[in-house]
């Protein structure tokens, strides 16, 4: 079984990563697809999101999705005859990822995996050359995001990960709002979810299904007898393969304050919760307080199955940016905006640009193959924004409050929190 070892080097300062990142990308020799010609697409893993994702390939006009991937023959099947729907013909099947990433006619995949899954095919495609789409988190591990940003830097790839939110024309609005200014000094950000009633039930071990590769399913994660209640989509809910609720939407949320106020990474950390309804086999938290401190701006990050009170009306997801002058409170698809405690319907921006629309997240990630540019959601800036998601996730696990050093991407003086940094993987699989 073949493995890949990233040859490290001196990385980009996580300060200004982005632009530096694209004036080298730009100056690498460029390859993928033409600007008229057809991308052909790979996809890896094509379980429910795997399968939402590669359905938005195939209504793209200059893409064929060539290739599917999965470890469960139902998901492949399934897969296999949405695309025949489609486009009159079959795409090749597989089990092992490896032998899409052999084939040199594929231009890019996408990786729509378990958390626990998403670094390696990721490193391995942009080795093998191939443009890479990951689903949100961007990775299971902070280090692992690293080897991620220096494998797409290294070898002059293009990436997205997945986080349609962004390019939606709410959050730009709340951008140009935060950016005008009529907020004043930012004093605070609120992020909550609301998990909901978490119950998975506490069913025995046992056999895994005939159509599924259970071994291989696990991967690098450690072996662990199969259990129903573990395994697809009940995956994010142990430490094994991701990190909860929390790992599933931080991204989706907190991006807009990482957009709006340029955010790099916290100082200070500290957690506390635990599962304080859920009593099932389920390990994550379904009730967490998370607090950071940027640069003396806290951020509080709010997991509770009952929801905010007050910001019950926008559902069980959103984002407050508070001032000196005023506040704006966002959904994914509405804001509302307050000054003086009155809320504002049309507040005068001044000569605050609008951002340009998004030509939408998967067309986005296409357009830019053709051109070499970054997306917007590119693996520098994802995994910046993922920081904030593994650092609440160690500063709860360890129970103590953390000071972080973003240059060395290391805690200060705390080498228990180090170690979850980094997770050994299960032989053969390596970075």
């Amino acid at each position: 079984m073949s493995a890949y070892t990233v040859n490290r080097r001196g990385f980009l300062k996580t300060t200004g990563t982005a632009a530096l990142v694209l004036t080298a990308f730009n100056h690498k020799a460029q390859s993928g697809a033409g600007p008229n010609e057809t991308i052909r697409i790979g996809c890896i893993g094509v379980g429910g999101m795997g399968t939402g994702r590669m359905k938005e390939f195939l209504r793209q006009e200059d893409t064929q999705v060539v290739a599917l991937c999965d470890v469960d023959r139902e998901h492949l099947d399934a897969a296999a005859s949405i695309c025949e729907e489609a486009k009159g013909r079959k795409p090749d099947l597989y089990k092992d990822f490896r032998e899409i990433l052999d084939r040199n006619d594929i231009d890019a995949v996408s990786v729509t995996t378990p958390d626990h899954w998403h670094a390696i095919p990721f490193v391995l495609a942009c080795e093998a050359g191939k443009d890479v789409f990951v689903e949100k988190p961007l990775s299971h591990s902070l280090w692992e995001g690293r080897r991620m940003c220096e494998a797409a830097e290294e070898n002059g790839r293009v990436s997205q990960m997945g986080n349609h939110i962004h390019a939606g024309e709410n959050y730009r609005k709340v951008v140009r709002v935060v950016r005008s200014g009529i907020l004043g000094d930012i004093t605070r950000i609120q992020v909550w979810r609301t998990s909901g009633f978490r119950d998975l039930g506490n069913p025995p071990d046992t056999n895994p299904p005939d159509c599924l590769d259970y071994d291989f399913w696990l991967g690098p994660a450690p072996k662990r007898p199969y259990n129903p209640a573990r395994c697809h989509f009940n995956f994010r809910y142990f430490w094994d393969y991701s990190g909860g609720m929390f790992a599933d939407f931080w991204c989706h949320i907190s991006d807009i304050a990482y957009w709006s106020l340029d955010l790099k990474a916290p100082r200070t950390i500290a957690a506390v919760g635990g599962e304080q309804f859920a009593h099932d086999i389920g390990e994550t938290p379904d009730s967490m307080e998370v607090i950071y401190d940027y640069d003396g701006v806290p951020l509080v990050f709010t997991l509770s199955p009952t929801g905010i009170p007050g910001f019950l009306h926008l559902g069980g997801i959103g984002c407050m940016i508070q001032g000196t002058k005023g506040t704006v409170v966002t959904n994914y698809d509405t804001h509302e905006v307050y000054l003086d405690n009155q809320k504002v319907e049309n507040p005068d921006l001044g000569n605050t640009p609008a951002l340009e629309p998004s030509p939408g997240h998967i067309r986005q990630f296409l357009d830019c193959i053709k051109s070499r540019k970054q997306p917007d959601c590119n693996v520098f800036y994802a995994h910046q924004l993922a920081k904030g998601l593994h650092l609440g996730l160690i500063a709860f696990r360890t129970g103590e409050s953390l000071t972080w050093d973003d240059d060395k991407e290391r805690f200060v003086g705390n080498n228990r929190a180090n170690r979850f940094l980094k997770r050994r993987y299960r032989r053969p699989w390596k970075i």
